[in-house]
């Protein structure tokens, strides 16, 4: 009788222990597909939504008279040197050498870059290449407003049509 048992309860665990694996990877929509109506359900999540094909980057490009797909990649590349960069460090690195460069050629978008990636601030960055504390402070108020303006243009103003 013992080893019925034994036999019973092994079995019954084994039992509990597929039905739950079955619950469990039906839950993450990795089992069977529910049918509803004749239909098969598709999942939903990120697989599910359309890729998106506009670049986030369009009125800061326009801006700083470049393409998104160039301010796109930029990014990319400098996120791969520095994984802790913000895309609102990344504009505004842009914008501030967009809107000093030409007054101050030691600040540049590399030149910032290169200082977030060392781990100082953007304004710790801007003091370190000759700006005092106030003007950096305004650089950076006055690129997120320039930023903060360019991205309200580009949302309010039509997607161009692709032919």
């Amino acid at each position: 009788m013992k080893r019925i048992s034994h036999a019973v309860i092994g079995i019954a665990a084994v039992a509990a222990f597929s039905l739950g694996a079955v619950g469990a990877l039906h839950a993450q929509g990795k089992g069977a597909p529910a049918r509803h109506a004749g239909r098969v359900a598709k999942p939903a999540g990120p697989q599910a939504t359309a890729p998106k094909t506009e670049s986030s980057f369009r009125g800061i490009a326009a801006k700083l008279g470049t393409t998104p797909d160039a301010l796109e990649q930029a990014y990319a590349t400098a996120k791969q040197a520095n994984p802790k960069l913000s895309r609102g460090n990344f504009v505004a690195a842009n914008m501030i050498a967009h809107n000093l460069g030409a007054k101050n050629p030691s600040i540049t978008t590399s030149a910032i870059l290169s200082g977030l990636q060392s781990g100082k601030s953007l304004g710790q960055t801007l003091q370190g290449l000759g700006l005092s504390e106030d003007q950096a402070k305004d650089a950076e108020k006055q690129a997120r407003r320039d930023a903060a303006a360019a991205q309200h243009s580009s949302d309010a103003a039509p997607a161009p049509s692709k032919p």
